[in-house]
């Protein structure tokens, strides 16, 4: 933090900022001018404390601690993994990292910053699916906007696309998407960002620009398709039984693909990397059978 002040956790429990389950509290201390966005516009000092469950019934608090005023946010670590996996709240993924730990139970903080900036195993498995799945909504959505004639709503749908394939070729370098990621993706594949330019800039019409990136689409992501669904197989082939699709969506690594789930399990079904089988259930209040799902 700059200048003399500091804060420590005296500070923080003087207000009643930390709760019972709290796992730690960082500060962000905004310098001089520095403009960083909405969430802690006017205000000194921004604190973000990670609790281990849910968040309390106040969330978010205005506080005055000596001359600095102070915006402080609960959140559950639950809740922060989701931003993490789903590419929200950047901003305060960029104060959990970059800010100064005031207080922690145990170096949770840190080792959740280490996770962070390794960017392995869990967390790039559960980013890449959810990119995934986000990529083929978005195609299939441009698609059947384009069939039925609304170009500009398919021109829209194509240019997410793009950003979600950014981002799939970015994090199988090992890296995590940035806010800017077609600019990041620059670097790294010219390949995905020469369409990007070919969609905005081209002189042929929006259609026609539409059409060329997602045959790319087509040919180029979907090849990544089993890759990129490690996780989903990974839980198919976790027991010997198939799997409903309400357990499939209720499993916690799949959480953060819930609406996009069963689009990517039935395109699974269909390119044959997942086998579809039916299962008669015992409830009388259930008719015929459930379509059940393991992984070929």
């Amino acid at each position: 933090m700059e200048g003399d002040v500091q804060l420590t956790s005296v500070d923080l429990l003087s207000v009643d900022l930390l709760e019972k389950d709290t796992i730690g509290a960082i500060v962000y201390h905004k310098s001089g001018n520095q403009f960083m966005g909405s969430i802690i516009h006017d205000f000194e000092v921004f604190i973000l404390v990670v609790c281990e469950s849910e968040a309390p019934e106040r969330p978010l608090k205005h506080v005055k601690l000596g001359e600095m005023r102070c915006q402080i946010l609960h959140v559950a670590l639950s809740r922060l993994w989701h931003w993490l996996i789903a590419g929200e709240q950047c901003d305060l993924v960029f104060y959990l990292l970059e800010g100064d730990i005031i207080w922690e139970s145990g170096n949770k903080i840190q080792l959740l910053r280490q996770e962070i900036r390794e960017f392995d195993g869990q967390m790039r498995e559960q980013k890449l699916f959810h990119e995934f799945a986000l990529f083929l909504k978005d195609y299939v959505d441009a698609k059947r906007y384009l069939k039925e004639g609304s170009v500009l709503d398919a021109y829209h749908s194509v240019l997410n696309a793009l950003q979600h394939w950014a981002s799939i070729e970015i994090i199988e370098r090992g890296a995590m998407p940035s806010p800017n990621v077609l600019s990041q993706v620059r670097l790294m594949d010219k390949s995905v960002y020469k369409l990007y330019e070919e969609l905005i800039i081209s002189t042929e019409t929006v259609e026609q620009r539409v059409e060329l990136v997602l045959l790319a689409c087509e040919f180029s992501v979907m090849s990544k398709m089993a890759d990129c669904s490690a996780l989903l197989f990974k839980i198919l082939r976790s027991r010997s039984e198939p799997w409903s699709i309400h357990e499939l969506l209720n499993h916690p690594e799949l959480k953060h693909v819930q609406y996009e789930l069963p689009l990517v399990l039935r395109k699974l079904v269909y390119r044959s990397y997942v086998k579809e089988t039916t299962v008669r259930r015992n409830s009388s209040n259930e008719c015929g059978k459930e379509l059940c799902y393991t992984a070929n």
